[in-house]
This record gives C-alpha cells, sequence and structure tokens, in this order.
C-alpha cells in the first residue's frame, strides 16, 4: 500500500508542473447565424518571446453551409492596450467540387468541423495579455449554418 500511495503522490507532483503549450477557445454561434458586428474576442497571456507559434481557426457548420470559404477580418490587440492590427483572410472550406475540406463530425456528415492553419510561424515581440477578435467579413449577414468558430495557438517545437 506505502508504495502505491508514493507513486500516487508522484504522479500528482510531476503533472502540476506540465505547462500547456496550446491555447484553444471556441465559442457557440446563436441560432447558427452569425452577425458581422458579433466580433469574437479571444484573449490569452504570452510569457515566451522566443519561441514561435501556430494559429489556427476553427470553426463548425452544417452541411448546408452555403459556401465554400469564408473570409474573416482578423484583429490583434498587443498587451499596449492602444496598439493592435487587423488583417482580412480567406480560409477555404471546400475544394473546386465542393467537397467539405474536413471530416464529419456526427457520422452522418451533417456537421463539419475544419483546423486551418492561418498563420505560422507567428513571433509575438512582448511579453503579456494578447486579444485576437474574429469578424465575419462575408456579403451575406447574418452567415447562416455557422455553429462555433474558435482559434487555437500552439508553441512550434524547435
Amino acid at each position: 500500500m506505502g508504495f502505491y500511495k508514493y507513486l500516487f503522490i508522484l504522479l500528482i507532483f510531476f503533472t502540476s508542473c506540465i505547462r500547456t503549450n496550446t491555447f484553444e477557445k471556441n465559442v457557440a454561434i446563436p441560432k447558427f447565424k452569425w452577425d458581422e458586428k458579433n466580433r469574437i474576442p479571444y484573449t490569452f497571456y504570452i510569457s515566451d518571446t522566443s519561441s514561435s507559434y501556430s494559429m489556427y481557426f476553427m470553426i463548425r457548420h452544417t452541411d448546408a453551409y452555403p459556401f465554400s470559404n469564408i473570409w474573416l477580418n482578423i484583429e490583434t490587440i498587443f498587451p499596449i492596450k492602444d496598439s493592435s492590427v487587423s488583417s482580412k483572410v480567406e480560409v477555404p472550406l471546400a475544394d473546386p467540387e465542393g467537397k467539405w475540406l474536413s471530416r464529419g463530425s456526427n457520422g452522418m456528415n451533417e456537421v463539419w468541423e475544419h483546423k486551418m492553419l492561418i498563420a505560422s510561424p507567428l513571433k509575438f515581440s512582448k511579453t503579456g495579455e494578447y486579444t485576437i477578435a474574429l469578424s465575419h467579413i462575408m456579403r451575406v449577414n447574418p452567415l447562416p449554418e455557422i455553429m462555433s468558430v474558435g482559434i487555437r495557438l500552439e508553441k512550434n517545437v524547435n
């Protein structure tokens, strides 16, 4: 019994020392209709400015989503809150024949999940709290059949 108690304490000690190198957050879109004014913020803290990162756009939509892509406005707000930069990004979701570029998530191919690389390598010059704000810039508003959107930030292994 003493051995298992020691092993349990050791396991807790080592797992508490593990730091995650990933930030991921997804936000549900009410009624599956994403309004262009619904700017979705994702806030995270960067402590390692020597590493590079990869940023992914995450989206879940129904099979009835009427487009093969999505245009995004991505605003990055830096630790100095009065400083930001915006960029427009096209994210392809289907090939030229209309086949979705990801896998269906429910086995019946009615819901589609995409994890699309949008920036890599990405470097942060200052430590601190950053905010990435996403909004769509499609011609149709509200954008139908969008279930959730998110970002994933992964530290690259050198």
